[in-house]
């Protein structure tokens, strides 16, 4: 794979995608996913914006540490203080890049930024220059590119260059563009800048008219050779690229495409449902590449065809992109080496010996409940324990709840309060709704219930149910989960889950909160 031909996957779940609203995750679940994407051999991993908060800048500083094969990225704004704080964090990496980033865009530079254009350039340039003192890997976004006049671009992309970056990112960052105007757009600034032989052009695309992947693969077709994505095209808004959808087209249209990827695409299904799980953000059943209907077929015809033969209507092998059977039955009967290494093979490994027991114990007790156990079940199992650096002041001791045909259903709950035990009882509309008054009646938390989603982790009847919860409080979102084959108490444990995030985490405030 030559340079001209490779393809730079650069991921950004774990900052653009971690921007959408109760998306937030902890420093331990970011490493997780982080050795996922290395594992996937994602490129370039960008681990969070280290000027937003201390969690940020610890969760940047711990994926450093234990990443080797892929470059670990931090976002900065082009300020002193951005720049220097990336720097600190990605001390550790074995190999580091600074992300830094100003608007160039008429409407960005006039109303949010309040700069004319020469000192939008200045700013840039001292930006580049600075990071530039700590790193040789120096990327620079022209914030809400498509939205900025060429001129002005390539003006401030030459002088960027100069100055040391080596990645020119492009951002389509409120998703205006449309593919043959975007692609052109990358096309005429490679043309036009003298030195743009000396970086690689980047594209970075939000999905708000369903273009984000187009929009990409356009501009890659006319230059670009870096694309920042997400798993499951997690984002602000209505999300960025999915990079299970750019990574999948080029591998099915390389006789289109010019490009080729590192990407070990038998690892994108694992991954989808880590973040799932992390999240709390469910894959829609009919979602590219890594929605459980994706490779399903009901319609007579078409289960004629793929069984004369898969390609009359299937353009991707299911079993390439991780959708494989699992081979090995776990159940109550699987010692503690065969579930260390199903844990590992899902990306999940253990420093010390008191967190396997505490992994294996919980797996003994779901499997008391439940003949099979899953990969699936495995990474909700995971998600479902109990984060070291999240404090649990809210803890389920016990919950009953009656359901009677003629009566209004009816909750009582006994909650663990920093070490004291409280009661209550409360009626609803529903037992769910029942459980999360008489939760409230202890807790008086003053939030609001903005999401209840239910999902079966497998098939069959005794499935655990993954429950997302989103609260807001103050106008902060948070996603709690929980999972457990009685939904009533999954729902119980998800709204506790997001009542210890609200209560106990670092809340992060972006300095820039639109990002790119």
């Amino acid at each position: 794979m030559t340079s001209k031909n490779k393809l730079v996957i650069f991921d950004t779940t774990l900052r653009d995608g971690e921007q959408s609203p109760g998306a937030s995750m902890t420093r331990d679940e970011k490493v997780r996913i982080a050795k996922m994407l290395e594992k996937m051999h994602v490129d370039v991993i960008e681990a969070g914006f280290a000027i937003a908060s201390i969690g940020d800048f610890e969760s940047v500083r711990a994926v450093a540490e234990v990443i080797k094969d892929s470059t670990v990225c931090s976002l900065a704004r082009a300020i002193r203080g951005d720049i220097e704080r990336a720097a600190e964090a990605l001390k550790p990496a074995n190999s580091g890049r600074i992300h830094t980033f100003i608007a160039t865009s008429p409407i960005h530079m006039q109303y949010k930024l309040q700069m004319d254009p020469a000192k939008v350039l200045d700013q840039a340039v001292a930006a580049i220059k600075l990071a530039r003192q700590f790193t040789d890997d120096v990327e620079f976004s022209l914030e809400d590119a498509s939205r900025s006049e060429f001129e002005f671009m390539c003006r401030i992309i030459e002088s960027v260059i100069n100055a040391g970056a080596r990645t020119i990112n492009l951002p389509d960052t409120v998703g205006y563009g449309e593919p043959n105007e975007y692609g052109n757009m990358f096309r005429r600034l490679i043309e036009n800048v003298p030195n743009s032989d000396k970086a690689i052009f980047s594209t970075h695309c939000h999905n708000d008219l369903g273009l984000a992947v187009a929009n990409s693969l356009s501009a890659v077709m006319n230059g670009a050779r870096q694309v920042e994505c997400t798993i499951n095209g997690l984002g602000e808004r209505a999300g960025n690229a999915a990079l299970e959808e750019i990574v999948m087209a080029i591998k099915t249209r390389k006789d289109l495409m010019p490009v080729k990827t590192n990407i070990d695409i038998s690892h994108i299904v694992p991954t989808s449902r880590l973040v799932s799980s992390i999240t709390g953000f469910p894959v829609q059943p009919n979602k590219a590449i890594v929605g459980i209907n994706a490779f399903a077929h009901e319609s007579g015809i078409h289960q004629d065809g793929i069984l004369k033969h898969r390609e009359t209507y299937e353009i991707m092998r299911a079993e390439d992109v991780g959708w494989h059977a699992n081979k090995l039955v776990l159940g109550k009967h699987s010692g503690r080496a065969a579930v260390k290494a199903r844990f590992e093979s899902l990306g999940i490994t253990f420093e010390h010996a008191d967190e396997l027991n505490a992994a294996f114990a919980r797996f003994k007790a779901l499997a008391d409940k439940k003949h099979e156990i899953f990969d699936e079940d495995l990474q909700v199992l995971m998600s479902d324990g109990h984060p070291q650096d999240l404090k649990e002041i809210y803890q389920l001791v016990e919950i009953e709840v009656l359901c009677k045909t003629g009566r209004a259903p009816s909750a009582k709950i006994t909650l663990c309060v920093n070490g004291k035990n409280i009661a209550a009882s409360a009626i609803g509309s529903g037992p769910v709704d029942a459980t999360f008054k008489t939760i409230e009646l202890i807790v008086n938390s003053g939030s609001h219930l903005q999401l209840y989603s239910v999902n079966a982790i497998t098939q069959g009847t005794d499935s655990q149910g993954d429950v997302t919860v989103r609260l807001e409080h103050d106008g902060h979102i948070v996603n709690g989960v929980g999972a457990d084959t009685d939904i009533i108490t999954a729902s119980a444990k998800a709204y506790l889950h997001a009542l210890n995030i609200l209560s106990s985490r670092t809340q992060k405030s972006h300095p820039q909160h639109d990002g790119i």
